[in-house]
C-alpha cells in the first residue's frame, strides 16, 4: 500500500535501467514510500553498452529510457516524463579512449543532443539534459564541452524545453544562465543537477540530504529534490535509493517546511518545466501531457 504524504513528491532526477538494474522496482519502492512523480535521466551511453559513431547511435538509450517511463507510468499515482540528452562525460570517454580530437567529440555529441531535441519536439520527451565535465580536463576539452552545452541550451530554446546540466559543483553559475539568456531560454528553465541548497544562475536541483534541503527551504527560492539513483547493481542504492525523497518530504513536513514542499514538487515543476503535478495525481496516461 502506498504511504500517501498528501502532496505530490517528485523526484527531479533520476535513472532507470530496466536491463541490468532494478528498473520498474526501483520505482515500486518510490511509489509505496509515496512517490508520485518522476524525471527519468537515460543513462550515460556507456553504461547500455552503445559506442556511438553518429547521432543516430544514440537513439537505443533514448528508446531505453522511454520504454521504462511508460512502464513507470502504469505504476506511479501520478506520472513519470524522460529527460534525454548526452552525459558530459562521454567527451572524455571519446577523446581518452577512442582517440577523438576534441572537436570530434563535440561534433558527435552535439549529434546526439540534436536526436534527443527530436524526441522533445515530437513530444515523447519533456526536457533535455546536457553539461560539461565536474573534474579537470584540458583547454581543448573544456572548449569542445562548453560548446555542447551551448547547443544544448539552443536546443532548449528551439524546443520551449528545460534543459538540465550537469556540471561541477559551484553556487554560482550565472554564466550558464546567462548563455541560456543570450540562447533565448529562460534562466529558471536550466537546472543545475546535483545541486547544493543555494546557487546563483540556473534552478538547483537540490539532493535530499537533509542540510542541503534546510538551506534551500530556509533560503525561499525555487528549487527541486532529486536522488541521482542510478540503478547499478554494482552500486546499490547509489547515489541515493528511490526512497529517499518521499523520507525527505516526510521530514520537511515533521520540521515545518510546509512552504519548501510545495515550492519543490508543485510550484517549481509547473514554473520550469510546465509540468501540473496536482491534476496529474491518480492518472497516467500513454502521451506526454505538457
Amino acid at each position: 500500500m502506498n504511504d500517501d504524504l498528501g502532496t505530490p513528491v517528485l523526484d527531479n532526477h533520476l535513472h532507470l535501467d530496466p536491463d541490468h538494474g532494478r528498473g520498474v522496482e526501483a520505482v515500486k519502492d518510490f511509489a509505496r514510500s509515496g512517490g508520485t512523480h518522476l524525471l527519468v535521466v537515460n543513462k550515460p551511453s556507456w553504461l547500455l553498452g552503445v559506442e556511438p559513431d553518429e547521432g543516430a547511435d544514440f537513439r537505443p538509450v533514448f528508446e531505453t529510457t522511454l520504454d521504462v517511463v511508460a512502464r513507470a507510468n502504469k505504476i506511479l499515482d501520478g506520472r513519470a516524463w524522460p529527460v534525454l540528452g548526452v552525459h558530459p562525460g562521454l567527451v572524455s570517454k571519446l577523446v581518452d579512449d577512442r582517440g577523438f580530437a576534441p572537436d570530434e567529440a563535440r561534433d558527435l555529441m552535439a549529434a546526439g543532443l540534436d536526436r534527443a531535441a527530436e524526441y522533445v519536439a515530437a513530444g515523447d520527451a519533456l526536457a533535455l539534459k546536457t553539461g560539461r565535465p565536474h573534474y579537470e580536463v584540458s583547454e581543448s576539452v573544456w572548449e569542445a564541452s562548453n560548446a555542447v552545452l551551448r547547443h544544448g541550451l539552443a536546443l532548449g530554446a528551439a524546443n520551449d524545453c528545460a534543459v538540465q546540466l550537469h556540471t561541477e559543483a559551484s553556487e554560482d553559475l550565472t554564466e550558464i544562465a546567462d548563455w541560456a539568456a543570450d540562447a533565448g531560454l529562460a534562466r529558471e528553465k536550466v537546472v543545475k543537477h546535483y545541486a547544493g541548497g543555494r546557487l546563483a544562475g540556473p534552478t538547483p536541483s537540490v539532493m535530499s540530504e537533509r542540510d542541503r534541503l534546510e538551506v534551500a527551504a530556509e533560503g525561499g527560492d525555487p528549487f527541486l529534490m532529486e536522488t541521482d539513483f542510478v540503478d547499478d547493481p554494482d552500486r546499490p542504492g547509489a547515489v541515493m535509493g528511490p526512497k529517499t525523497v518521499p523520507r525527505r518530504v516526510r521530514w520537511l513536513r515533521e520540521e515545518g517546511y510546509d512552504d519548501a514542499i510545495r515550492t519543490a514538487h508543485v510550484e517549481t515543476p509547473a514554473r520550469v518545466y510546465d509540468i501540473d503535478t496536482e491534476s496529474t495525481l491518480n492518472r497516467s496516461e500513454s502521451t506526454l501531457e505538457r
